[in-house]
């Protein structure tokens, strides 16, 4: 793995029908601004080989949306693991799956990623600017792209917020 990105779901509906959070399912905004995330990726030449994707409805839908952008096709791994994950399952979850691909995407739940992702920053030495930019906050539909080999540092390339592309952005 030569690149790491992370991305929160896109904005979910407060309650899925079925009354359960794994179930919750994309509202408009979330679906819009997944595709606009998608769209800015593509735009930046940057492109998963591999989608290592939350089980969780919001998830899947989110990466949906993500892959709409871009006309290679990724593999995709829907993984129970990586429901409401801790840095530390992130990170073991790259390691079970991530061999071979160039272009990692994660996409998760907060806390998790936002937690990994300030780590892996401060890790790579990161600017306090970006630093203290994606310590204020890691809502809906962010997705922070690290340069990372998993052996040396990881450095922070870009940090993309829907409401700064176009989005709605959410919380």
């Amino acid at each position: 793995m030569d690149r790491l990105i992370l991305m929160r779901h896109g904005k979910a509906e407060r309650h899925a029908q079925s009354g359960g959070d794994f179930e919750r399912a994309l509202v408009d905004s979330g679906r819009a601004d997944a595709a606009v995330m998608g769209r800015i990726l593509a735009e930046a030449g940057i492109a998963p080989d591999l989608l290592l994707v939350s089980s969780a409805r919001r998830t899947r839908e989110t990466a949906e949306r993500v892959l709409m952008a871009h006309d290679q096709k990724a593999r995709v791994e829907h993984l129970r693991d990586l429901y409401h994950a801790d840095p530390e399952d992130i990170l073991q979850t790259l390691d079970d799956h991530g061999d071979g691909a160039g272009t990692v995407m994660v996409v998760g739940h907060n806390p998790g990623l936002h937690e990994m992702a300030l780590r892996l920053a401060v890790q790579g030495g990161a600017s306090p600017i970006q630093t203290n930019k994606l310590r204020g906050r890691f809502p809906t539909a962010t997705v922070v792209v690290f340069g990372w080999n998993g052996q040396s540092a990881p450095v922070l390339e870009h940090l993309f917020y829907a409401h700064e592309n176009g989005g709605a952005g959410g919380e």
